[in-house]
């Protein structure tokens, strides 16, 4: 085997922790050429899509590669700012926050980085920066709460496809869920607690998470129980009865059957139900983008309203807003228990270690 980048490790540089928050992706641009390219990578999972490999790549690449990008791109075309992509922007200010607070906090030896597992930045590139730098420690922290073998576990496998072609390898942590990590639930519930305060508050609460295929639940998919678990600590923040929210599922794709309640379908039918006002908030994604931008914000309130629905209101994403950057510094550093050694520790023993390298015992 030829391994990649033979020189990863430096007897010359001083060691340090990396930290790796990672996040779904996004095309470089709004553009169709740009969104086949994203497109047919995240598609092309398998723990995104599990169908069998050769019947897959033939609807992939004759069907759905030949029309979808076109109207991909004009939804992503709908939010993408002068910044780029939300995706983007947000988790590069979450790197930038988190770093800081580190460093306010005297972990002077931390890297942090950010990388999307499609598109850019790649996991290659980024963990390249990182070795050059001198990690010898590496925690990652994807940023879905919700554990799923179609999120998390494929993070994990694209850390591990990089791995297997290095000669040299870090010490290695991996966060693959924090649903129930009481700082990041008491983020989120203040976020919807500080939203009441300024407008008020609707006949109901909709917390809605990305759908997956109800046959990936059957096969052992922790990640509904894990959806419903987060939306039951938020609303016990916020002293909801079961009257008061719903959980739902949105962003299906294809034909067969996916986690219920599917957001979309629940819309239309509150009104008819008494239900006149709304807000919706979505617990499962850590940055705002075409998901909760275009689907939640947009789409789904035309459903609502041309239902009869009257208030909608959306709730956007924790972002990096300075509790919900807390909470993943928290996450972080109890993570790091046993890697970290206090800074004034740390330069005694490397000043010992030059004298007596210099003077002998």
């Amino acid at each position: 085997m030829r391994y990649i980048n033979t020189r990863d490790f430096d007897h010359k540089q001083a060691d340090k922790i990396g930290i790796l928050i990672t996040n779904l992706g996004t095309p470089d641009e709004p553009t169709p050429k740009a969104l086949k390219r994203y497109l047919k990578q995240f598609l092309s999972d398998p723990r995104v899509v599990e169908v069998p490999r050769v019947l897959w790549w033939l609807i992939l690449n004759g069907v759905i590669l030949q029309f979808r990008p076109r109207r991909s791109a004009k939804a992503y075309a709908s939010v993408f700012t002068d910044q780029g992509s939300p995706l983007l922007f947000h988790t590069q200010a979450q790197r930038d926050a988190i770093a800081l607070q580190l460093q306010q906090e005297g972990m002077t030896d931390v890297v942090v980085e950010f990388a999307m597992r499609y598109g850019n930045p790649s996991f290659d590139s980024v963990l390249d920066k990182l070795f050059a730098q001198g990690v010898r420690k590496l925690l990652v922290l994807p940023l879905y709460p919700q554990y799923s073998a179609s999120t998390s576990a494929s993070s994990f496998d694209e850390l591990a496809r990089n791995f297997m072609r290095r000669r040299w390898l870090p010490d290695l942590r991996f966060v693959s869920h924090y649903p129930d990590y009481p700082p990041f639930i008491a983020a989120a519930a203040d976020k919807i607690r500080r939203h009441w305060q300024q407008h008020g508050r609707a006949d109901k609460l909709i917390l809605s998470y990305h759908g997956i295929p109800k046959r990936y639940l059957l096969n052992g998919d922790p990640y509904h129980c894990e959806c419903y678990k987060t939306s039951r600590l938020i609303a016990e923040q916020l002293g909801l009865g079961e009257d008061d929210y719903l959980t739902t599922f949105q962003s299906r794709f294809g034909r067969e059957e996916w986690l219920k309640p599917y957001t979309d379908d629940t819309l239309k039918a509150l009104p008819a139900q008494g239900v006149k006002s709304v807000q919706v908030f979505c617990p499962g994604f850590s940055a705002d983008c075409l998901e909760t931008i275009e689907e939640i914000a947009e789409e789904n309130r035309e459903y609502f309203l041309h239902a009869g629905g009257q208030h909608y209101e959306y709730i956007s994403a924790l972002n990096a807003e300075p509790q919900h950057i807390d909470a993943l510094c928290q996450l972080i550093k109890a993570n790091l228990q046993g890697w970290q050694v206090p800074a004034n520790t740390q330069r005694a023993e490397r000043a010992a270690a030059l004298n007596r390298a210099t003077y002998g015992d």
